[in-house]
């Protein structure tokens, strides 16, 4: 019935742009500097925008948009915001059946604080209602009836990151194939369960921080880390870079792009939408690796350049600038 399911967070994002704020430099800061505003006072906001967000709901949009049959499983609360959410998903032709409301927290919510004049943001985050996620609240029998070709996990934060093993499991019993993009919260389960999550999908995607992470290996050293992910990963390995590329391996050949130079708008969603677009591109290709890179970097830039993360993503069959892509032996 489904071409894809995706399971992940969804929330509410409150963009806004203020008109005075001062950036401190402090090495209590994990990046070395902050963002202050007067204590005690009101603080003028020059601009106000609201979007959906969340890896769940993120990447189903990209799907929908490129013409799969797309369901989402995740939980929201039992509010207005939630509800404006289901309403979006299904004005998106992304089946909701699999949503879950809960009453003890209210649905996820973030304020994206830009600093336009800075080229950065920071995003407080509210993490709700989508941690409440449970197994009891999956319907796997049904799931196996349906008997969808893909699920897409993205990251999964707090208890939520428990389920992991769970869904990947269900998946690979099922011969359903699996896309993953592990949060820090999943990457820091156990070595013995995540090792056997690792073993069973077939697309894996990481940012170089979480490859890191998972690997024990700086990433600059880039083939020593994919190397090291193809030993316990039996799947295709993704690493993204942000404006300086992405990294892909099949675990024979290493694949290098760049993507082109463009005015970033807003960064929000960025990797949701290269992910989904790569794996779109994948699946539509049936198993071209270039062609996904193509079109997931193409998907991340159409999302760049638009305030929030669903507003620019690219429709199917819409034409997009192609990039160069290098291809070498992984093991030269």
């Amino acid at each position: 019935m489904f071409d894809i399911i995706t399971f992940g967070s969804a929330s509410w994002d409150i963009f806004i742009k203020p008109k005075h704020f001062e950036v401190i430099k402090d090495k209590n800061f994990i990046v070395g500097k902050g963002i202050a505003f007067g204590l005690g006072s009101k603080v003028d906001v020059e601009e106000v925008e609201l979007n959906s967000g969340g890896g769940g709901t993120n990447t189903a949009a990209t799907f929908s948009k490129q013409g799969f049959k797309v369901a989402y499983c995740g939980a929201l609360g039992d509010d207005l915001t939630g509800r404006e959410i289901i309403k979006e998903l299904k004005s998106l032709k992304i089946n909701t059946r699999f949503v879950f409301k809960k009453k003890e927290k209210i649905t996820n919510h973030s304020i994206v604080i830009n600093c336009e004049e800075r080229k950065d943001r920071t995003i407080l985050v509210y993490r709700g209602a989508s941690e409440l996620l449970c197994d009891k609240d999956i319907p796997w029998k049904e799931l196996s009836l349906m008997k969808p070709k893909w699920f897409y996990l993205a990251p999964l934060s707090g208890r939520l990151a428990e389920l992991t093993e769970a869904i990947v499991d269900f998946a690979y019993k099922n011969g359903i194939k699996i896309a993953v993009n592990p949060g820090n919260s999943q990457l820091s389960l156990p070595q013995k369960i995540l090792k056997r999550i690792l073993k069973k999908i077939d697309i894996l995607f990481l940012n170089q921080e979480e490859a890191a992470l998972l690997t024990k290996i700086s990433y600059q050293k880039e083939k020593e880390i994919f190397k090291k992910i193809n030993k316990i990963c039996s799947g295709i390995a993704v690493m993204t870079k942000g404006s300086a590329g992405v990294l892909v391996s099949d675990e024979k050949y290493f694949y290098q792009a760049v993507p082109q130079k463009i005015k970033v708008v807003d960064r929000t969603g960025a990797g949701d939408s290269f992910a989904s677009g790569f794996v779109s591109g994948f699946i539509r290709s049936k198993g071209d690796i270039e062609q996904a890179i193509q079109l997931g970097i193409a998907n991340a830039n159409a999302c760049l350049q638009k305030i929030g993360a669903k507003n620019g993503l690219l429709k199917k069959g819409e034409k997009f600038n192609k990039i160069n892509i290098r291809k070498t032996l992984l093991h030269c």
